[in-house]
């Protein structure tokens, strides 16, 4: 019988959790919800439990299994298996993250960073199609991104590597962003940042607009709405995705003549917008770029959704002898 993967795609809210089988084909797949209190004291241990549970549901043992892969928000150290600044966990001190969750379970864990999963299960089973240099950009409440270059995901020096949110496309009197800088990638082309950048332009636009008037009278928008109306014609709405895309691009831009990657592949909630996303940013950055990266780097949207954590972190999980052969 061959054995199995577990991927864990731990976030705020949630942690989804699933049973693969080795190609990164789901066979199983649930969430528990991620109980933050007390310090983010209980995550691990009701995972780890949750795991358990449905093991003895399924009649399973932990022979028919090579390992559990997790991906987590925060700054992960991949020599100690430890987690640390994932704030939306509650987690500000470091966590035994690997250690905890083996003494659980009695499986192998291999652990990275959330955004680096995401990039792993598009680049295995989505929109990657495999690829060895290919870039993931997750563009949802924050920005995140993650490099797979030559085969390898990237981590850099202390993990930081792939931070693409933080890219600076807004030079001078941009946003405040949550890391300290301004102009960040993520205060402008995150679901809250599109959002403020619609508000700002409101408050200049004189002509007929649904959404400006929506805006300007106070009523709550969101990312959806605004492509929403964006699609509908609506001119103002159209003002508000030029100016957002210009931003992406730029970053895009950026990372294509940095690394010539064979796909740089949009995700997160905001890339369900699709095409009226997709277009107007391949539009500015097919004038940004280095010519052989015009010719070679192509833009697309990703197509696992939810499921790229899992798969990704279940990628960790195989022996070193079976990635060679995906």
């Amino acid at each position: 019988m061959e054995k199995k993967l577990i991927g864990v795609d731990l976030g705020g809210t949630t942690a989804k959790i699933a049973v693969l089988t080795k190609d990164g084909e789901i066979e199983e797949k649930w969430s528990i919800r991620t109980n933050t209190e007390d310090k983010g004291s209980h995550i691990v241990r009701e995972i780890g439990d949750s795991v358990n549970q449905k093991l003895t549901e399924l009649q399973m043992d932990n022979s028919e299994f090579y390992g559990i892969g997790v991906g987590t928000p925060g700054t992960v150290n991949y020599e100690t298996g430890t987690v640390k600044g994932a704030y939306n966990l509650n987690w500000v001190e470091e966590q035994n993250v690997s250690e905890e969750l083996e003494r659980l379970t009695g499986l192998s864990i291999q652990l990275d960073n959330d955004a680096n999963v995401a990039a792993l299960g598009e680049r295995w089973k989505g929109a990657g199609e495999g690829g060895a240099n290919v870039v993931f950009v997750t563009l949802g409440t924050g920005v995140g991104g993650g490099i797979f270059a030559e085969g390898k995901i990237l981590h850099g020096v202390r993990g930081a590597a792939g931070e693409i949110g933080h890219v600076t496309v807004v030079p001078e009197n941009g946003y405040q962003c949550t890391c300290g800088k301004t102009g960040c990638l993520e205060t402008v082309a995150s679901a809250t940042g599109i959002v403020r950048v619609a508000k700002d332009l409101a408050k200049e636009y004189k002509g007929y607009s649904k959404l400006a008037n929506l805006i300007q009278n106070g009523s709550k928008i969101s990312s959806k709405l605004i492509f929403d109306f964006e699609k509908d014609g609506d001119p103002f709405a159209k003002k508000v995705v030029d100016r957002i895309s210009f931003y992406l691009a730029l970053a895009l831009s950026h990372i294509g003549n940095m690394l010539n990657p064979e796909k740089i592949i949009i995700g997160g909630g905001v890339s369900a917008a699709g095409d009226a996303l997709l277009k107007p940013v391949k539009a500015y950055f097919e004038t940004m770029v280095f010519p052989t990266v015009l010719e070679s780097t192509k833009l697309s949207i990703a197509t696992r959704g939810n499921d790229a954590g899992v798969i990704g972190a279940a990628w960790l999980a195989l022996p070193k002898e079976e990635e060679n052969n995906i």
